[in-house]
């Protein structure tokens, strides 16, 4: 990790597995002490990177790393770590954004109807009313990039205050359609319950940064 308030030094590089090291490996996959090795490493060097730049464009690269290489392979890189971890965190805060950009409407939709209730968690995410689509694309852009040039613990916080906004809107949204769609309401309420841990997750992986024990 970064040198920030006295954290443990960023790995100088990642391991990486391309044919000739599969080759050394009798020609199969790391096993998981490795994979857990390469996800921890990558997420350090990730954001120590990003960190120690302070250039506004490598920022944009960093917060564009979906857009580069794909959601499933940025998921087989970090989504089996544990949620309270930098991985873990890195993976959540990118596939929140991921769906955000895919569907911006329905973000909007569901963040509106979860403001009356999270007046807290609404102004710790900083999205202005009404939550147009692209200023929700806007802000899930920026909470990333905060990741890379500014508080990560504030970034991550955002993103909790985020999600506890479009869960209580999915859970507002799915007492709307209890009675016509049962099925479509039961899937509201139990991503909507999911999407509150992963918000619970973020809060404490904030506390962990501060600490210095996010890794």
């Amino acid at each position: 990790m970064t040198s920030d308030g006295g954290r443990r030094p960023t790995p100088r590089r990642p391991m990486h597995f391309g044919p000739e090291q599969l080759e050394a490996h009798g020609g199969t996959l790391p096993g998981p002490a490795e994979t857990t090795e390469v996800a921890h490493q990558t997420a350090a060097i990730l954001v120590g990177a990003g960190r120690s730049a302070h250039d506004p464009e490598v920022t944009s690269r960093l917060v564009a790393l979906v857009d580069d290489l794909g959601l499933s392979t940025v998921a087989d890189l970090w989504s089996a770590r544990p949620a309270r971890s930098l991985p873990g965190a890195l993976w959540r805060l990118y596939a929140l954004r991921e769906w955000v950009r895919r569907s911006p409407e329905e973000a909007s939709r569901e963040y509106a109807a979860g403001i009356r209730f999270t007046d807290v968690a609404h102004a710790i995410a900083g999205i202005p009313e009404p939550p147009e689509p692209e200023e929700l694309q806007r802000v899930a852009d920026r909470i990333l990039a905060g990741v890379f040039d500014g508080d990560l613990a504030v970034a991550l916080e955002r993103a909790s205050a985020f999600c506890a906004v479009i869960a209580a809107g999915r859970a507002e949204l799915a007492n709307d359609r209890d009675e016509a769609d049962p099925d479509g309401a039961s899937d509201l309420t139990r991503t909507a319950a999911a999407l509150l841990a992963t918000g619970e997750d973020l809060r404490v992986c904030a506390g962990l940064w501060r600490s210095g024990d996010l890794d």
